[in-house]
C-alpha cells in the first residue's frame, strides 16, 4: 500500500540562537520607555533607558557571536532599534526638555539628529566609503556610533542634573550647538575607536578588571557625575583617535613604499640590462 511522504519537520530554533535578539529588543523597549519618560517629565529615567538601551546593545552584538548566533534577520533588527533608541528617542527628549522653546527651529536641529543617525546607520549597514578597511583600521569606527552620539547629544541635559542652578545647560542655543556638532560626527569620516575587537594584554587584565569595579562603585554613589565624565572622556577621546589613524595609516604606507622599493631592487637584480 502507497503511503505519501511526510515532509520533514523543520527544527526549532535553539533558545541560545535566540538570546541576542531578546536583548536586541530589550533594547527597543527601553529606548521607547525612555520616550515615555520624557513625556511625563522624567528626564532622569529617561536617560537612564536610552543608557541601559546603549549597555544592551553592546551586549547582543558580543553574545551572537559568541554563541554563533548571528544572522542578517538579527543585525536588520538591531539597526532599526538603534535608529529608535539612539537616533529617535534622544531627539523626542531634548524638543520636550527644551528645543520646543526654538519654535520651529528646534524641531528642525532634532530632525537633524534622527536624520544623520539613520544615514550613519545606512552607512554602515552597507560599507559605504570604506567596503574594505587595510587590516591596520579594525579598532577604528568611521564617525561616532549611534550609541555613543545619544550619550553626547544629552550630556548638556545630564550636567544639568548637577550643575544647572540658572538654567545655563537647558538653554535651546546649548543643546542647539550640541545638535548640530554631534549630528555631523555621526556622518563625517572622523575616525573613532572601537573596542569590539579590543585585545586586552595579560598584564593589564587585573588593572582593567580592579577599573571596572571602581566604576562600578561610583555609579552607584556618584552616577550622574561618573556617567558625565565618562562621556567628556570620550569626546577628548576623539581627536587623539584621529591623531592615531594618521599615524597607523603614515606606518603602513611607508611600509607598502619600503616594499615597493624592495621589489623594485630585486627586478633590478634579475633583469640587469633592462
Amino acid at each position: 500500500m502507497f503511503r505519501p511522504r511526510r515532509p520533514p519537520r523543520i527544527s526549532g530554533l535553539s533558545f541560545n540562537r535566540l538570546i541576542p535578539n531578546i536583548l536586541t529588543m530589550l533594547a527597543l523597549c527601553a529606548g521607547l520607555t525612555s520616550i515615555r519618560f520624557g513625556l511625563h517629565g522624567k528626564w532622569e529615567s529617561a536617560v537612564v533607558s536610552i543608557l541601559l538601551a546603549g549597555i544592551l546593545d553592546g551586549l547582543d552584538g558580543r553574545i551572537a557571536r559568541l554563541l554563533q548566533g548571528t544572522s542578517k534577520f538579527g543585525a536588520e533588527l538591531d539597526s532599526l532599534s538603534d535608529f529608535v533608541s539612539f537616533g529617535v528617542a534622544p531627539s523626542m527628549l531634548l524638543y520636550f526638555w527644551t528645543m520646543q522653546g526654538a519654535g520651529g527651529l528646534g524641531w528642525a536641529l532634532v530632525l537633524l539628529f534622527s536624520v544623520c543617525c539613520a544615514l550613519r546607520l545606512a552607512r554602515f549597514n552597507t560599507m559605504l566609503g570604506e567596503p574594505d578597511l587595510p587590516p591596520w583600521a579594525y579598532n577604528f569606527f568611521t564617525g561616532v556610533p549611534a550609541p555613543a552620539a545619544a550619550g553626547l547629544v544629552l550630556l548638556p541635559m545630564m550636567l544639568s542634573f548637577q550643575f544647572d542652578h540658572d538654567g545655563f545647560f537647558a538653554r535651546p542655543s546649548v543643546n542647539a550647538i550640541a545638535l548640530i556638532a554631534v549630528s555631523f560626527l555621526m556622518i563625517s569620516k572622523v575616525p573613532t575607536f572601537s573596542a569590539k575587537r579590543l585585545r586586552v594584554p595579560h598584564h593589564y587584565v587585573l588593572p582593567m578588571l580592579l577599573l571596572v569595579g571602581v566604576l562600578a562603585a561610583f555609579l552607584v554613589t556618584e552616577p550622574w557625575t561618573t556617567i558625565t565624565i565618562v562621556a567628556i572622556i570620550y569626546a577628548i577621546s576623539i581627536p587623539w583617535s584621529v591623531r592615531a589613524f594618521a599615524r597607523l595609516k603614515q606606518q603602513a604606507e611607508d611600509l607598502r613604499g619600503g616594499e615597493e622599493d624592495s621589489n623594485k631592487d630585486s627586478a633590478a637584480k634579475q633583469h640587469p640590462d633592462a
